[in-house]
């Protein structure tokens, strides 16, 4: 009855200790290699933006290789209902359906939080959402990731108008205005390294972005308390890319 001891994160005898005083029976779900823990307060003690983020590192690298863990989400859903939620990171992500970061680190309920909008970009109420998750929570890291091939960039790239999404382009604009000049004023929408160098000139926008319009979040990172990175994922792999 043994979890397996390559989580880095958990603290063993903090997950014991909860087991132990609940009054539900998450004791006879641990079987073989099932993973029921979560964060928790304990945890949460002991967790730094580094070891957030190697969390996240080791999460990507088991799921790229096919060896993520087997967890019982419904024993994590009681556990996380009863006992309150720690997550240790918050993801700023693309709502593409080949980018849901629960699956792309291999983590369970409770683990992380997760902000997702096309692009992806920032408006006031996401930036509430980030200050909530680390101010308020506890969060640790943030992270904003882009993708490769992505349909937002590209479409912010050619110009595209519709409807509300018109809008929400315009908010990837300034990073196909970057692009464009390092290129010498030569942007060909159609060519997939562009798009991705786009998407990841975005990336680095919004994090200087986060910290401008949040004092909250900026403060945080300033003492040491929060730290904020970049990463792309490879849609084609799974494969994340942290940018430091």
């Amino acid at each position: 009855m043994k979890p397996k001891m390559s989580v880095c994160l958990l603290s063993f005898v903090g997950a014991l200790a909860i087991l132990s005083s609940s009054t539900n029976v998450f004791a006879d779900d641990l079987k073989g290699d099932t993973w029921i823990y979560t964060q928790t307060s304990e945890s949460q003690k002991d967790m730094t933006a580094d070891k957030a983020l190697q969390m996240l590192k080791d999460g990507n690298a088991r799921f790229v290789n096919g060896t993520g863990k087997n967890r019982d989400l419904v024993a994590q859903a009681k556990l996380t209902g009863t006992k309150g939620q720690y997550p240790f990171a918050v993801i700023l992500s693309c709502m593409d359906s080949r980018g849901s970061p629960e699956l792309l680190f291999d983590q369970g309920i409770g683990d992380v939080f997760s902000v997702r909008l096309a692009g992806p970009v920032l408006d006031a109420d996401q930036l509430g959402g980030m200050e909530f998750a680390t101010k308020v929570i506890g969060s640790k890291l943030i992270v904003v990731m882009g993708h490769t091939r992505c349909g937002a960039v590209a479409g912010a790239c050619a110009g595209v108008q519709m409807g509300n999404l018109t809008q929400l382009l315009d908010k990837i604009n300034p990073a196909v205005a970057a692009v464009k000049k390092a290129h010498q004023g030569k942007l060909d929408c159609n060519d997939t390294n562009m798009v991705n160098e786009i998407a990841k000139q975005n990336v680095k926008d919004l994090i200087a972005e986060i910290k401008a319009k949040s004092k909250v979040i900026n403060d945080l990172v300033n003492s040491g308390n929060v730290k904020i990175v970049g990463a792309m994922q490879d849609v084609e792999t799974g494969k994340v890319t942290f940018i430091e």
